[in-house]
């Protein structure tokens, strides 16, 4: 049996989860009347248990107020959903790309948003810190071919070049198409499935709701299923789509995860899988984070929904990352997670592709812009996707 977490590593590793990434930026604060008025109320009801369908429409309907714990979408396109004819937009020509600054705080301004994010990741345990089966290989990596454009990822701390993977992801099954979440930030049932996508390293594509209810993906959601709650989850791989937290989470770990289930402790996984701990200890961080996502934001563009998805390389726990992620949520922009946790072999790619790790790093096909810099990626958002009057 294989643990989850090398115990004797977990200290130095949430050390190394919060020097990883790069730079924060702060996210509007909203007040706690927000939070009254949302409630905290998931969409559970006692008497339905399934949640599974195969591209039909479930019978009645359930509206709750708050963070909601389902959303239905079917995996074809619509008029409201991303696609080849997405608006266009355009980068002021004044704009300058940030230079990459790693493990650098660029502003004091954002010193409170990066606490602010720290503690929240605090209170889930580090969760989504790192992929399952997380192990160090080496503390010594030594790159043989470092004049080779074949480079691949490792942590430098003062003498030591770490280098980490997974003990049990290597030849699980992954999909072919991204997996599809209609969710927003700050619910705690959409948080656990973040965080279970996150262990598992998928690349998801995210079709924000804030609230619930401020979307076009919202009112599409309805249209179809009589529903406006969330998280759903959509698999074009499968053809299954999904209501209920728990019913997600499980069916990513018995379809995407580790093909031995013996290879790892199931119980290891319990900040995600013990509902009652991750929903309250989730609920807390949305609160630090001034409850991100709960609102769409006044001056987004109308037809932000349709735009293509951004891609965000990065991870849900990391403190630099966690701005940006809050911001295309509440722009209702879509955008795909390549996640890049501790031990993800995506790193590898990250560095392929750019000459270093650094997150969070977005691609924007709807301009195609390139950069790092949280905060700066943060302006950007605002700059081309709000209305100026």
């Amino acid at each position: 049996m294989v643990p989850v977490l090398h115990q004797r590593w977990v200290g130095v590793a949430f050390f190394i989860s919060i020097l990883s990434s790069c730079n924060a930026f702060s996210n509007n604060v909203r007040s706690l009347d927000d939070l009254l008025k949302i409630g905290i109320q998931g969409c559970n009801n006692s008497g339905r248990r399934s949640s599974v369908t195969f591209n039909s429409r479930p019978s009645g309907s359930c509206l709750s107020m708050g963070f909601l714990d389902d959303i239905f979408k079917s995996s074809q396109s619509s008029p409201s959903s991303p696609s080849a004819r997405a608006p266009k937009v355009t980068v002021p020509e004044d704009f300058i790309i940030p230079e990459p600054k790693p493990l650098t705080l660029t502003r004091p301004s954002d010193l409170p948003s990066v606490l602010k994010s720290s503690a929240a990741l605090a209170v889930r345990l580090a969760t989504s810190c790192f992929v399952l089966g997380w192990k160090i290989d080496t503390l010594f990596y030594e790159d043989d071919n470092e004049e080779s454009n074949d480079k691949k990822y490792f942590l430098a701390l003062g003498p030591f070049r770490i280098r980490d993977s997974s003990s049990v992801l290597e030849g699980a099954p992954r999909p072919d198409k991204p997996l599809i979440l209609y969710e927003y930030d700050a619910s705690p049932f959409s948080k656990r499935v973040r965080e279970m996508i996150n262990l598992l390293d998928l690349t998801v594509e995210y079709r924000p709701c804030p609230g619930a209810r401020q979307s076009k993906f919202s009112e599409e959601m309805y249209e179809k299923t009589g529903r406006k709650t969330v998280p759903y989850l959509v698999d074009p791989n499968t053809g299954i789509s999904m209501f209920e937290s728990d019913d997600q989470i499980q069916y990513l770990l018995d379809t995407y995860g580790p093909t031995d289930k013996t290879s790892y402790d199931p119980k290891a996984l319990w900040p995600i899988t013990f509902k009652a701990f991750s929903i309250y200890t989730s609920t807390i961080a949305a609160l630090l984070r001034d409850m991100p996502g709960s609102r769409r934001q006044a001056d987004a563009r109308p037809d932000n929904e349709d735009m293509l998805p951004i891609e965000l390389w990065g991870y849900e726990a990391s403190p630099f990352v966690k701005p940006v992620r809050e911001k295309l949520v509440s722009l209702a922009l879509p955008h795909t997670i390549v996640s890049c946790a501790r031990g993800s072999a995506n790193r590898d790619r990250l560095v392929e592709r750019t000459g270093r790790f650094q997150v969070p790093y977005i691609v924007d096909p709807n301009t195609g812009l390139e950069l790092f810099e949280s905060p700066e990626i943060c302006e950007y958002l605002d700059i081309v996707y709000t209305v100026k009057e």
